[in-house]
């Protein structure tokens, strides 16, 4: 009995699955296929929507075998920094050149953990295990050696961006925002949290993270939020503070909408050189394989993106037709680089130090998670945007790749956060559980 149970639970599930990716003969008509040239000069091609079907291929994480590392590009030299983590998911760097990395994941309930199981998305990443800790790496002397290591701060629900201003450590939980008293060269915070900022937690998919940045005089703080759902599907009653960027003060007063319609900004960074902010966000799922693109684009303050009535400009999500607003469509921003449709585009770095030097100086580096709505996987990588005076100069480039196995639906590992200590990038690869060194030969 039991099994017929369970068998009729995976039919349901899968029929389920197969209605809710076929689009009806009204979506398969809808829109057609446009080129879109950035203000970067990068042509985007954008198909017509369910010009392809919505496909599922979820990886299946394998690990690293011994001796094995991601490919960099001639003249780099890749190396563990660290292992055995838990699910490490964001890198930042103190003043005083100490590691932090904050170690969470998502936390399905007992549903999602059945589905997830039927259809592979378990295997794909660390699930219902989240550290909910920040972790400290010190390396003094810059020879990708730890010297020290500690928890820094523990007991955290969900932690991601992370921020030290004079003697505050700020973390960017799930739900809000929580400062600490912080001194120079700690190696524990040991004085008692104070949430400073409500968020709204969670989020479609794995869009739970908060991130955090401050602006050059450390008098305002950004906050990446992604939405609560694919599309509005949900009502966007439920998207109030949802698919922004948000502007406070340090001591979690005077919010604002820095920028709106971002599905799920992750990545932040300032352009070197300049006060533009930037940052690499995830677009929306089930439009075929090839839409939409995620991207990176620099922040227009007050600007609208489009989420969720249009993409790339004004070009309308026909799921939205019967709710869209064509008073915000008519202001959609074109982002500034496209990055390829289901990429999961969500670390975001800037080389401001020129520590790579020559053509990557001043670039910036995307890491790139992994598709799983799509019938061939895409990202899997860390590319590169070449930079000139603070703008993109050339299209993405592969810079670490060598994560896919190339049997079926295997992969290593999905870098996702990078940060730049002294001499080196860091990239966090958080299905498995490592932290990647990459440094330049020359230095």
């Amino acid at each position: 009995m039991l099994n017929k149970l369970i068998a009729s639970f995976i039919f349901l599930s899968l029929l389920a699955i197969g209605c809710k990716n076929e689009p009806s003969k009204k979506e398969q008509n809808a829109g057609k296929e446009v080129v879109v040239e950035t203000s970067a000069g990068q042509p985007v091609n954008l198909p017509a929507p369910y010009a392809t079907k919505s496909k599922t291929k979820f990886s299946n994480v394998i690990g690293w075998p011994e001796g094995k590392t991601p490919v960099a590009p001639e003249g780099f030299t890749v190396t563990k920094f660290a292992e055995d983590l838990n699910n490490p998911r964001w890198i930042y760097i103190a003043t005083n050149g100490d590691i932090l990395v904050a170690e969470a994941s998502t936390e399905p309930g007992a549903i999602k953990k059945v589905k997830g199981a039927i259809s592979g998305k378990n295997k794909s990443q660390n699930l219902g295990n989240s550290g909910n800790k920040v972790l400290l790496f010190r390396d003094k002397d810059g020879d990708g050696k730890v010297e020290q290591s500690s928890i820094f701060v523990e007991n955290l629900n969900r932690p991601f961006g992370m921020l030290i201003i004079g003697n505050h450590f700020y973390v960017a939980n799930t739900d809000g925002l929580i400062q600490y008293p912080y001194q120079p060269g700690t190696t524990k915070i040991t004085g008692p949290g104070k949430k400073i900022l409500d968020l709204p937690g969670g989020g479609y998919n794995n869009h739970w993270t908060r991130n955090l940045i401050a602006n050059k005089d450390n008098s305002k703080i950004y906050i990446s939020v992604g939405s609560g759902s694919n599309v509005g599907e949900n009502g966007m009653e439920y998207e109030v503070r949802r698919a922004n960027i948000l502007e406070v003060n340090p001591d979690g007063t005077g919010e604002r909408i820095y920028a709106a319609g971002l599905r799920n900004p992750v990545g932040l960074g300032w352009a070197p050189g300049t006060t533009t902010l930037w940052t690499a966000v995830n677009e929306r799922d089930e439009l075929g394989d090839e839409l939409v693109p995620d991207y990176i684009t620099s922040v227009k303050e007050g600007g609208f993106y489009g989420w969720p009535y249009s993409y790339f400009g004004q070009h309308e999500d026909p799921r939205m037709k019967d709710k869209q607003k064509p008073e915000l469509v008519k202001k959609a921003i074109v982002p500034d680089v496209a990055l390829g449709a289901h990429t999961a585009s969500l670390g975001l770095a800037f080389d401001e130090k020129g520590i790579f030097g020559g053509k990557f100086k001043g670039g910036a580096f995307i890491g790139q998670h992994g598709s799983w709505n799509r019938s061939q996987f895409s990202g899997y990588k860390v590319v590169y945007v070449p930079f000139s005076n603070g703008k993109p100069s050339g299209p993405p480039q592969d810079f670490l790749t060598g994560f896919l196995t190339g049997e079926d639906n295997k992969v290593y590992g999905r870098p996702v956060g990078i940060a730049f200590t002294q001499n080196a990038m860091l990239v966090a690869d958080d299905a498995s559980n490592t932290i990647w060194r990459i440094s330049p030969n020359n230095k």
